[in-house]
């Protein structure tokens, strides 16, 4: 497995942001980290990329243990966070190459000229990072995160901010990265999942409450689902949602519960 997590749980003094989370992850899959903001995700990445420890449980990424291993774990991934930090004077192809002294590159100019092809920043790689568009910039901490070609790559929040053009370009690209390296990346938008994954984890309120590939969710096959509500609401009015065919009000349990199928 090219990741591992069994019953993570991470807390922030009495607020539980992650509760026994346990998932895996298979060598070439590309995988939706789905959630609403707040759920969890966040959190998440950074124990896999040792920036955080879990309280409870375990998480190995490359078969090495995110705690125990640190140096290799960090040494087999690649990650672009959602804040992606960049230094915005430096030219494009100048941050690569600081990036490459960083990792030790051997044969750190073929490698980046690599990067800078695959992630099509040619035309840009003589600009100031400052002056790029939000997508050009993605596609440098995209760049930066591929250099030492690693197996696993993480993404945190990939698209946000994008406009529709650079939305479209980057999905791209990651689906094209994605076909010789294992991806986890997170988003709230269902949408960004469909577009670039093959499966995907739901996360809510720290618990993991789905886990499948896109083909069998968007099967015909029907599902059962339960929503909860702040207030009571008639089953008529749920029965008018598309698709739903019965609606069941769990009357035995506490709160405003209702079943879905």
């Amino acid at each position: 497995m090219s990741i591992e997590v069994s019953k993570v749980s991470k807390y922030y003094g009495q607020q539980k942001a992650l509760d026994e989370v346990s998932f895996s992850i298979k060598a070439g899959e590309i995988v939706g980290f789905l959630g609403p903001n707040g759920a969890g995700k966040s959190t998440m990445m950074r124990i896999l990329t040792t920036y955080l420890n879990a309280n409870e449980g375990t998480a190995a990424v490359n078969g090495h243990d995110v705690v125990e291993e640190q140096r290799e774990v960090q040494n087999s991934i690649g990650y672009l966070p959602e804040n992606n930090p960049l230094y915005p004077d430096m030219y494009v192809k100048e941050y690569l190459s600081f990036s490459a002294d960083v990792f030790k590159l051997t044969d750190s100019k073929k490698r980046i000229d690599e990067v800078i092809e695959e992630t099509g920043l040619t035309s840009h790689m003589g600009k100031k990072i400052q002056e790029l568009s939000k997508g050009y910039k993605q596609r440098v901490g995209l760049a930066n995160a591929l250099l030492h070609e690693p197996k696993v790559l993480i993404l945190d929040e990939p698209t946000t901010g994008l406009d529709p053009n650079q939305l479209v370009e980057i999905r791209q690209l990651i689906r094209k990265v994605g076909q010789k390296t294992t991806i986890l990346l997170s988003t709230h938008i269902m949408q960004e999942v469909e577009a670039m994954c093959d499966r995907v984890i739901i996360i809510n309120k720290g618990k993991i409450v789905a886990d499948d590939y896109l083909k069998n969710l968007k099967s015909d096959a029907a599902q059962i689902i339960e929503v909860e509500f702040d207030y009571k609401v008639e089953p008529e009015l749920l029965n008018r949602i598309d698709r739903v065919r019965e609606v069941t009000d769990l009357v035995n349990s506490p709160g405003f519960i209702y079943s879905l199928r």
